[in-house]
């Protein structure tokens, strides 16, 4: 029996109200607990880093599926912006993986760190997104595919599904906020599959003692899932009785705080 295995999906539930909250972060949240919970599991302080990414995209892909299913149902996924975006999420998501795994966990927690502190910023300073008259907006061709490559390659390397930079990319493009988060859904499910893959067949053989698949700890990437998936809705709601600006600015201090608790750890 695993100690300690109820940590994961309490960590869930709280990774999947943020998510539900705003639509980003869930990643970023798992990761900063990750690398504090981890080593009691005997996960060994080099691969701390490496299992806390792997196993947070791992997690992403049911509660992004989950996401992107109930987004659907409403009209909110523009299906052919996530098909000329995702041959670039999938090489990019394997590409980034690939990276991750052949430098040191201390450059990793440095990449994470950074990219906490520029979605604080973003989060704190962040103008009002447009694209209020983007309806009948559907960004395709071959530089979403460029994109995609992109994201999906930081993606991997900050263990996210990319929704903080998917968003705005498709806002900028026009698309009404909502479709944006819901097309950004879709997409992060096709990063998770890329990037965790990567992380399972990239890892050196024997690299973590037990219960896992190269470097995704199975215990924490399907208590995860599971418990985000039930609390993802909890956060849709609150989200429509809290001050959009409030909260913005209380998250991104939390943002800095975790990006402060992995430097820590």
């Amino acid at each position: 029996m695993i100690e300690g295995w109820w940590m994961f999906p309490l960590l869930g539930v709280a990774a999947g109200v943020m998510a539900g909250l705003l639509g980003i972060g869930g990643g970023l949240v798992l990761i900063g607990a990750l690398v504090w919970l981890l080593p009691a599991h005997g996960i060994p302080a080099d691969a701390v880093m490496h299992t806390a990414l792997a196993s947070s995209l791992a997690s992403i892909i049911l509660t992004g599926a989950s996401s992107a299913r109930a987004h659907n149902a409403r009209g909110s996924v523009l299906w052919p912006t996530v098909a000329w975006m995702v041959p670039g999420l999938l090489l990019g998501g394997w590409l980034g993986s690939w990276f991750a795994v052949a430098v040191q966990g201390e450059v990793l927690r440095w990449c994470v760190a950074l990219y906490c502190f520029v979605v604080a910023a973003q989060m704190a300073f962040g103008g009002p997104r447009g694209g209020v008259a983007g309806d009948a907006v559907v960004p395709t061709g071959w530089p979403m595919a460029a994109a995609g490559s992109g994201i999906g390659a930081v993606s991997a390397v900050v263990g996210i599904g990319g929704g903080s930079m998917t968003v705005p990319l498709l806002v900028w493009r026009g698309v009404q906020p909502v479709r944006a988060v819901g097309t950004s859904s879709a997409c992060g499910v096709f990063i998770a599959i890329a990037s965790a893959a990567g992380y399972a067949v990239h890892a050196p053989d024997g690299a973590l003692p037990a219960h896992a698949v190269g470097y995704v700890y199975l215990p924490a990437a399907i208590g995860i899932a599971l418990a985000s998936v039930l609390a993802a809705p909890l956060g849709t709601r609150l989200a429509h009785a809290i001050s959009g600006t409030a909260l913005k600015r209380v998250f991104a201090v939390f943002m800095v705080l975790v990006g402060i608790s992995v430097l820590a750890r």
